[in-house]
């Protein structure tokens, strides 16, 4: 079967459009990024997800860790036994072997879909 040029431009035209017509984030997609933020310490990156009494973070280097929310006389607290993640805000501190990093964080944005 032979394909005309016209015919084959259409069909590269209509799935190009659905393609661009995609949703926007998901229900799910939105309920996360409000429990989300990205902090930042010199060039790493982690990704901090609240939820249900824990830290759920993305390790720069794609480890991931669970911690544990205890009882804290002000602001946040969460540990597992070899971390420690505490602040208030956006201002957090990470200790790990005894090294504090001093994390700036913000909230976290869902990436535009193009």
């Amino acid at each position: 079967m032979r394909i005309h040029r016209s015919t084959l431009s259409l069909l590269l035209a209509a799935a190009l459009t659905a393609a661009c017509q995609q949703q926007g984030p998901t229900k799910e997609e939105l309920e996360a990024a409000k429990n989300t933020v990205v902090c930042t310490n010199a060039d790493e990156r982690i990704v901090v997800r609240f939820e249900d009494a824990e830290a759920r973070l993305l390790m720069p280097d794609g480890t991931r860790v669970i911690l544990y929310q205890v009882p804290s006389g002000s602001g946040i607290r969460y540990l597992n036994g070899l971390m420690e993640l505490r602040g208030k805000g956006m201002e957090l501190d990470l200790t790990r072997e005894q090294t504090v990093l001093h994390l700036k964080c913000k909230p976290y944005e869902i990436p535009k879909k193009e």
